[in-house]
């Protein structure tokens, strides 16, 4: 992929056309004010902090949902929902270069699958709709839950789906975060809830259905090795355009070229990094050059 088609995409992102689909790199570069440890995002590096630095049994370190779930039969869900909230709602991180950029342009729609606030923070002064993922629940047949942000502060409770101002940003965490409200996709049982639903239509709202036909997508900072973020993306990109959109790959493995062929993704050698110095300095040219 060229410089000049990167800096296209990168227009397609101001313009609306391209979504960024966020994976757990994108925190590269952010740590913890006090420590100056790197945030754990990725599946190895949030395991070792669940544990307290300490390596789990082969078996569970394979997924952080694994894991999780071992975690949650022992201790039960809320030890989860604790960590999650003390590593991400209380601990204070600085920003990623990434979310500086993002700030920087505020794309119309984004989704990402990280449980942080960043993405919330850099919409912090922008009225929004958020979306965040939802299992396990009792009383609706959703899995999902949405808040109105008014610029200043998130609405107390959740707005129906026919309520929502689709002129606003959407941001679309799946995975969930602890603003408003703590909410997570976590454990092995919360995934295979939620994918089942979602596989069924019932963890998108309607409007968000019809808003993402024909989009394309960035995939950054993701890997596409894991069988449990692939059946999400899968779903998540569902009606998209062609391509499908494109993969910040560095050094892509098998499975992944076969995955993004599959899907109709094409691959971009490049780091967040490269990225990230091209679009910085893009002059937006014509669209029409790769979309």
């Amino acid at each position: 992929m060229s410089k000049q088609a990167m800096q296209v995409i990168t227009a397609g992102i101001k313009a609306g056309n391209i979504v960024p689909y966020l994976g757990p790199d994108v925190l590269n570069g952010s740590t913890n004010t006090e420590t100056g440890e790197a945030i754990p995002a990725d599946s190895d590096s949030l395991i070792l902090a669940m544990n307290n630095g300490k390596p789990m049994a082969p078996r569970l370190m394979y997924e952080f949902p694994r894991a999780a779930m071992d975690v949650e039969l022992k201790r039960g869900r809320m030890a989860v929902n604790r960590f999650l909230d003390t590593l991400y709602g209380q601990t204070e991180w600085t920003r990623a270069p990434f979310h500086d950029w993002i700030a920087s342009i505020k794309p119309p729609y984004v989704i990402d699958i990280n449980r942080d606030t960043q993405l919330q923070d850099t919409y912090s002064q922008t009225a929004h709709t958020l979306i965040r993922g939802i299992s396990r629940v009792s009383g609706t047949n959703f899995r999902f839950q949405i808040n109105h942000y008014d610029g200043n502060k998130y609405s107390d409770k959740e707005i129906a789906q026919t309520d929502v101002d689709t002129s606003l940003p959407i941001l679309f965490k799946p995975m969930g975060s602890p603003l408003p409200d703590a909410t997570y996709i976590a454990s092995d049982a919360d995934y295979v809830d939620y994918i089942t639903e979602l596989m069924g239509g019932l963890a998108i709202p309607d409007f968000l259905k019809s808003y993402r036909q024909g989009k394309q997508y960035l995939f950054i900072g993701l890997s596409m090795t894991r069988d449990t973020e692939r059946m999400i993306l899968s779903d998540m990109i569902y009606a998209a355009g062609k391509p499908a959109g494109w993969a910040l790959i560095k050094k892509p493995n098998d499975k992944e070229r076969r995955f993004c062929e599959q899907k109709n993704i094409e691959i971009i050698n490049a780091d967040i990094d490269e990225f990230l110095t091209v679009a910085e300095h893009s002059e937006t040219p014509l669209l029409t050059e790769i979309l």
